[in-house]
């Protein structure tokens, strides 16, 4: 089990990589669940493994969304 802080620090740094990695589409909004995909095909799903109320993958999701700036969708 890793500490909730570190794998948010992750998660906010690895969802920037995820999206320099992709091509963009202004029409389509980016999608948290292409987001862990991409986490679970490249190793890095160790970040969804810490404690939390709401759940990781719930804290994730927040966490992506916060940093690509689509926080409205929560």
């Amino acid at each position: 089990m890793n500490k909730k802080d570190d794998c948010e620090q992750a998660i906010r740094t690895l969802c920037h990589v995820w999206a320099e990695g992709r091509p963009a589409d202004p029409m389509q909004h980016e999608s948290f669940y292409a987001f862990k995909s991409w986490l679970e095909q490249n190793g890095y799903s160790r970040y969804l493994n810490f404690r939390s109320l709401r759940g990781p993958v719930a804290d994730a999701e927040l966490w992506f969304n916060e940093e690509r700036k689509q926080a409205w969708r929560d």
